[in-house]
């Protein structure tokens, strides 16, 4: 098949990675890039070789799909004008600033039979993938996760909860299975800025239980995320890839005589994974379904869903408690 013919709109952090990714795949065409900042785009021409534009609308008819990376408040106005324009798109998370601008979205990519995948990146990383796996056969009792980074430069225009937190909402929906019957939150704020501290809890309808704290006052990074299970603790780490399982195991080992040497409780699994890079697959996944050739991982659906469970976490932080009328 012909390579996809694809646009990145927005280089910043995420977009220039998109952008480096997307130059790499074979299946992909990186045709152009767009971005308001001269600098960028003059180091997007040395580093990919394509071309570059200052208003993104000038792709528009060159391109069969666009990954969209430009800042939150801005997703739903490229984000309409793509799917307008008939082309596929990936949005970065979160999918759009409010759940109106969500819905126009979603409307847009069902009017126009265009695919809307949105980027939960974490979705496929593979120490995630294994994850589910393990659970799968297992009754998941506390979900619990943390994502903290120092104060950056990027995303401060929305709150820790839609930069970071996100993405760990997004997974716990997935691994619970089920809807959202009650949550509490707590946070702060470093400054006069949005909020850069949260825990929330999530209490599931089936039982599950989920802890999630996101952090920029960090002073190094942490992405974990630990499934406490019946009989075993499941604790992966995203930024190593890495899982490891804990299962019990009451074993007694004595001497001859009956005295007692040691006692296992336990024992404890390494789980080997890849180190493929996530985006390189979210961006193959992508791709696909374009192609028709596979589901989205994430739809504009299930992000929208996320995106609203944020926007009550944010909600909660200043109204502690709070019991939902109908479970979401």
């Amino acid at each position: 098949m012909e390579p996809v013919r694809v646009g990145v709109i927005g280089i910043g952090n995420m977009g220039w990675h998109h952008a480096r990714v997307l130059s790499l795949l074979r299946d992909a065409e990186l045709v152009a890039v767009a971005d308001t900042d001269p600098q960028r785009l003059a180091m997007a021409t040395d580093q990919f070789g394509c071309q570059v534009v200052h208003d993104y609308r000038e792709l528009l008819h060159q391109v069969e799909a666009v990954c969209i990376a430009v800042p939150t408040l801005l997703h739903h106005q490229v984000g309409m004008d793509c799917l307008r324009a008939k082309l596929h798109v990936l949005m970065e998370k979160p999918i759009a600033a409010t759940q109106e601008e969500a819905r126009d979205l979603n409307a847009a990519a069902e009017e126009h039979q265009q695919l809307l995948h949105v980027g939960h990146i974490e979705r496929f990383n593979p120490a995630f993938r294994e994850l589910v796996k393990v659970v799968s056969n297992e009754e998941v009792v506390v979900l619990e996760s943390r994502r903290h980074s120092p104060h950056g430069d990027r995303a401060n225009d929305v709150s820790v909860v839609l930069d970071l937190m996100i993405h760990d909402i997004d997974l716990v929906l997935e691994l619970a299975g089920a809807k959202v019957a009650r949550l509490a939150a707590a946070g702060g704020r470093s400054g006069t800025g949005p909020i850069d501290y949260v825990n929330a809890t999530l209490g599931f309808s089936n039982g599950v239980v989920a802890s999630l704290t996101a952090s920029k006052m960090a002073h190094h990074k942490i992405r974990s995320l630990s499934a406490h299970c019946r009989n075993t603790l499941v604790e992966t780490d995203f930024l190593n890839h890495t899982l490891c399982i804990h299962r019990r195991a009451h074993q007694w080992y004595s001497a001859d005589h009956g005295e007692l040497i040691y006692r296992n409780d336990g024992f404890i699994e390494e789980v080997s994974t890849t180190s493929i890079e996530p985006l390189y697959t979210e961006l193959e996944n992508f791709l696909r379904c374009v192609r028709g050739l596979e589901a989205s991982a994430v739809d504009g659906q299930q992000a929208s869903r996320a995106l609203q469970l944020a926007h009550w976490i944010e909600r909660s932080v200043d109204n502690p408690t709070m019991h939902l009328d109908q479970p979401i």
